[in-house]
């Protein structure tokens, strides 16, 4: 079996993060797409953050992530950002 290291996602803490959903959790938006070094598809978001999206059945099922149209219609969409929900752009980005 093979196993797959996340890399931290982290990169620029943007103010575009709006701190509270209707769900109490911080959203941010889709602003693109980019393919890692081992050609992962990662989302990028408006709070400067980045996010893995590995469509990977049966863990994964996001068959839109290998779809170019798919993708460029999600963009401006709202994604809950694991990491500004762990406040993580305070933590790690030495702001």
């Amino acid at each position: 079996m093979h196993k797959y290291v996340e890399r931290t996602s982290v990169t620029n803490a943007s103010p575009d993060c709006e701190r509270t959903s209707d769900r109490g959790r911080p959203i941010s938006r889709i602003t693109g797409f980019h393919q890692d070094e081992e050609g992962h598809w990662v989302v990028d978001l408006s709070c400067g953050h980045t996010q893995h999206l590995r469509h990977q059945p049966p863990w994964q099922a996001r068959p839109w992530v290998l779809d170019p149209t798919q993708r460029a219609q999600r963009i401006g969409e709202a994604f809950a950002c694991g990491w500004c929900a762990q406040q993580a752009d305070d933590a790690t980005l030495g702001r």
